[in-house]
């Protein structure tokens, strides 16, 4: 249930409906409609790719989000995976998707968490991407990207080229500074670069960003639930593997040999694994 005294952001979404979709189609007969969630320092881009490749359910819609305080939704300052599962528990009702199943990657991952266990009657099926219902601080890698953006602001950077320069001096390979200066847009008035995403909350929200709202035991989540967990990532130890069936008791991991945007780096093997938690092969 939304909680009455949080502050819901609108958020922007970006909708791809089922190819499958036509007029004989029922309602009854749709999948859950498939809600998809960025990592820190994302945006619903990510998936713009993997929503249009394919669905792994017949006659689902994929609708692809930008979470608070990023891309192009509202900017708030309080930025915790109880806030930002209330933006999307309002987004599935605002957009009557009734049971929807939610794919997240990293922060999006436990936003996802957080939100099927908190409205598990929202929610028809879980995919966590490299990420885990446990408390873990965030890595300092974080606030040195987050650095590396104020940087290129403080030295009015008038280009993504000149921004780059900057990103390289602090030793960021090639796609993670791509992926840094899609957060970059020219300002109208001054033609400088500008920062999307308020970095100022960002910065605040990096040691609450390694906690998680629920402990085992103090909810359950009974729908399906699949955990993929990428083996040269540090986003979910092995210690970590006994607690996540303590509030997920359907759950399933899948281990991929790759780092921590599964996305991107095994998109196939991402594909497939997310099947999943569909039954499907």
């Amino acid at each position: 249930m939304i909680h009455p005294t949080r502050t819901c952001v609108r958020l922007a979404y970006e909708l791809h409906k089922a190819s499958s979709h036509n007029a004989s189609t029922s309602l009854t007969d749709r999948a859950p409609p498939i809600l998809f969630l960025h990592g820190f320092l994302g945006s619903k881009r990510e998936n713009r790719r993997m929503s249009k490749s394919g669905c792994p359910a017949k006659n689902a819609d994929m609708e692809s989000s930008d979470l608070r305080n990023h891309g192009n939704s509202g900017h708030h300052p309080q930025h915790t995976y109880a806030n930002m599962a209330h933006d999307v528990e309002s987004f599935i009702h605002q957009h009557k998707l009734g049971q929807a199943t939610l794919i997240g990657h990293s922060m999006g991952a436990k936003t996802a968490l957080t939100l099927a266990l908190q409205s598990p009657s929202l929610i028809a099926h879980v995919v966590a991407v490299d990420n885990a219902p446990i408390k873990l601080p965030v890595g300092t890698e974080f606030s040195k990207y987050l650095q590396s953006m104020v940087r290129v602001e403080q030295e009015n950077a008038r280009t993504h080229a000149e921004a780059d320069e900057i990103l390289r001096q602090y030793d960021l390979e090639t796609p993670v500074r791509l992926w840094l200066l899609s957060n970059f847009v020219q300002d109208q008035t001054s033609h400088l670069l500008k920062s999307r995403v308020p970095l100022d909350i960002l910065q605040e929200a990096i040691d609450p960003l390694g906690d998680f709202p629920y402990c085992p035991g103090s909810a359950k989540y009974q729908g399906p639930s699949l955990f993929l967990r990428a083996l040269r990532s540090s986003f979910i130890p092995e210690d970590s593997l006994p607690e996540i069936p303590k509030l997920f008791r359907r759950s399933e991991i899948v281990n991929i040999d790759c780092g921590h945007w599964i996305v991107q780096e095994r998109p196939q093997q991402f594909q497939e694994g997310r099947l999943c938690v569909f039954g499907e092969s």
